[in-house]
């Protein structure tokens, strides 16, 4: 059963209800699947993680690159822990189960993850024996709901049950309803899409001394020896002068709908569904707003290199965008960002940038390769298409070596030469379990 995304959840559970005009007489009809919420209890999220045997990959989400460990994000059940001291044979060593995990960060030896609502810092300095420092519990808990009777409201999922409205009734024309308390979705409303567009740096920002190296879809981000998180709404600062144990030294909205969060320099970048925030951290304690930039609403993975930031929207998605595109915009004026070129893109997910060189990934479509010596002609001087894959993020560690995480598994590539690259290993995903 397909689970319904979290935007959608969080419309559920405001119960609102949207109603048409009625009319004396009709013959439309309209199929609504219903949905049944999903509840852990407390005591399942909070149970500290340990390290397990490994599992094989069955819905990846977002990975991390960590002293020669790939941590690879199993969507809302844990993180896999990939040995890649051989990245022509990695080996799936092990697994870390945390309930509702998403997100990762790594410094001096320290592991942060999101577990639903709660914050978790793991010791990881010893890799066979990883143990919980600690857990600061509902920081992100404005995302879910608690009933005391039944633990947390974690999700949504459908199940087999249908029902057909009339247009003379008060919830025809609307997308979802609540009735004698259970929830009803309109079949033909596409609740589908991944959690946090997946939904941190790759090489170009400073974390700080032992900090790791995250995709372009990362809430979680190490600089200046900070933490920083986003959620759908805030940005969240945590001091790591412990690094066992995180201190919270500011919190502060930013706006709704925020996926993404890119540090460079002294700057904050951060990806909203709607556009491109800017903050100066010259003071990682206390980041401030500059600017906007402005786009269609769609999902957004923001990479900055140098004076400008490339930014991808897809279209498809719970974002209801319809665009599919490459912006590229001018940040040299952190005041005044402006647009310099709009590219067509398939269905553009993940990027990074190395060098002359811009890493886009393209969903069903594959990864491409440009070379973006020409910033008004990136299209035209694409260097490689990988079109056998299902790609949605891509870290580049260097010039030779890249990481694309996808649908169907965790890839690298030998990047040295941008025209061929040469496939090092890939560790599949196991849908059939």
């Amino acid at each position: 059963m397909k689970k319904i995304h979290y935007y959608l959840l969080l419309l559920i559970f405001s119960s609102l209800t949207v109603t048409s005009c009625l009319e004396d007489s009709c013959s439309e009809t309209t199929t609504f699947v219903q949905i049944t919420p999903r509840f852990i209890s407390l005591d399942e999220i909070r149970a500290v993680p340990q390290r397990e045997v490994a599992r094989e990959l069955q819905s990846p989400g977002k990975m991390y690159f960590y002293n020669d460990i790939i941590f690879v994000n199993e969507l809302r059940e844990g993180i896999h822990i990939i040995d890649n001291a051989n990245p022509n044979s990695p080996q799936n060593v092990g697994f870390i189960k945390i309930p509702g995990n998403v997100d990762i960060a790594a410094k001096g030896g320290f592991l942060y993850a999101d577990s639903y609502m709660d914050l978790v810092t793991l010791d990881i300095r010893d890799i066979d024996n990883i143990t919980q420092t600690c857990r600061e519990e509902n920081i992100f808990l404005g995302q879910f709901g608690i009933q005391d009777d039944r633990g947390v409201l974690v999700d949504y999922i459908e199940t087999d049950n249908f029902i057909e409205i009339d247009c003379s009734d008060n919830d025809f024309g609307s997308e979802f309803f609540n009735r004698g308390g259970e929830f009803f979705v309109d079949a033909a409303f596409d609740a589908s899409g991944n959690t946090g567009a997946p939904l941190g740096p790759q090489g170009a920002s400073d974390g700080g001394a032992g900090a790791g190296i995250g995709g372009s879809l990362a809430r979680f981000s190490i600089a200046k020896d900070h933490l920083y998180v986003i959620d759908q709404f805030n940005l969240y600062v945590y001091d790591l002068e412990r690094a066992e144990k995180p201190r919270s030294v500011n919190e502060q909205v930013v706006d709704w709908g925020i996926e993404t969060l890119f540090p460079y320099n002294d700057f904050l970048f951060i990806g909203a569904n709607n556009g491109m925030f800017i903050y100066d951290n010259e003071d990682p304690r206390n980041p401030q707003f500059l600017s906007r930039f402005q786009h269609a609403r769609a999902c957004d993975p923001v990479f900055v290199q140098g004076t400008t930031a490339y930014v991808t929207l897809r279209g498809g998605t719970i974002c209801e965008s319809f665009n599919n595109q490459l912006d590229v915009v001018d940040v040299s004026d952190v005041l005044n960002p402006r647009l310099l070129h709009t590219h067509e893109m398939d269905n553009p997910h993940g990027l990074s940038v190395r060098g002359d060189h811009l890493y886009i990934c393209e969903g069903e479509f594959g990864m491409k390769v440009f070379e973006k010596t020409d910033l008004a002609r990136i299209p035209d001087n694409r260097k490689e298409h990988l079109e056998d894959i299902h790609a949605f993020d891509v870290i580049s560690l260097s010039e030779n070596h890249i990481l694309i995480i996808g649908e169907d598994g965790l890839y690298q590539y030998d990047s040295s030469d941008k025209d061929d690259l040469e496939l090092m290993s890939k560790i599949t995903v196991n849908r059939e379990l």
